[in-house]
């Protein structure tokens, strides 16, 4: 069996790519950070996604990046809430982690170079790069190419590194439609940028409101709670 590396946050898209990781024939070895984030109640989430979906192995990595600070989920910068749609595609937000997905693919480059597995999958996509400059196309495409300079099997000509970005064309509703085909169970992630310490989801950050509309646009029910109705 094919293995693989997938970046795990426990939110929507990360547990849709690695049910898709899972159904192309990966055996999966889920990572995900505690860098110090705010909606820390995330880790626990993909702890349980991981063990419900039957990982390989699921490694937790702790990396302080509170200490760099530069974001809201990081720093004491407010969490923006009750923003527009349109708002929220038009700037890199305050919730944008400094260099987050370059620091969380080189570590997944790490160990899947230590495992002898060379695909990579992060579950980043259209809603996303529209603000985040670290999830575009052209930026999956050049990890890729920095990757298979850096890691001996690589230079050696034995193997190529492939970052895989299944989600990154699709609607957040196109996304879950997807993960329901799959049989994912959402009712184990967690999306809120700003949540309860009961854990419980904002429901105004822009992440709920990208998630609620996105279960909206999929005719199907979100089975989390929400502080605001």
């Amino acid at each position: 069996m094919k293995e693989a590396v997938v970046l795990l946050s426990g939110g929507i898209d990360s547990v849709t790519a690695m049910a898709i990781a899972m159904h192309e024939g990966y055996a999966v070895h889920a990572l995900t950070f505690n860098y110090s984030q705010r909606n820390i109640i995330e880790i626990e989430k993909a702890r349980r996604s991981a063990s419900a979906m039957g990982v390989k192995k699921h490694l937790v990595l702790d990396i302080n990046l509170e200490a760099i600070g530069g974001s809201a989920l990081t720093d004491s910068i407010p969490v923006p809430k009750d923003r527009e749609m349109a708002d929220m595609a038009s700037t890199i937000p305050a919730t944008y982690v400094p260099a987050r997905n370059t620091i969380f693919l080189s570590c997944a480059l790490a160990w899947a170079e230590v495992l002898g597995a060379f695909d990579i999958f992060i579950g980043v996509h259209a809603q996303d790069y529209s603000g985040y400059p670290d999830c575009r196309p052209e930026y999956i495409k050049a990890f890729e190419q920095m990757a298979n300079l850096a890691i001996k099997a690589a230079v050696e000509g034995a193997e190529q590194v492939r970052i895989h970005a299944p989600l990154l064309y699709l609607s957040k509703a196109e996304i879950i439609r997807r993960g329901m085909a799959l049989g994912v169970d959402y009712s184990l992630t967690h999306s809120c940028y700003d949540p309860a310490p009961d854990g419980k989801a904002c429901g105004r950050c822009d992440s709920c409101r990208f998630r609620r509309k996105g279960f909206a646009d999929a005719g199907f029910h979100d089975p989390i709670s929400y502080q605001q109705s």
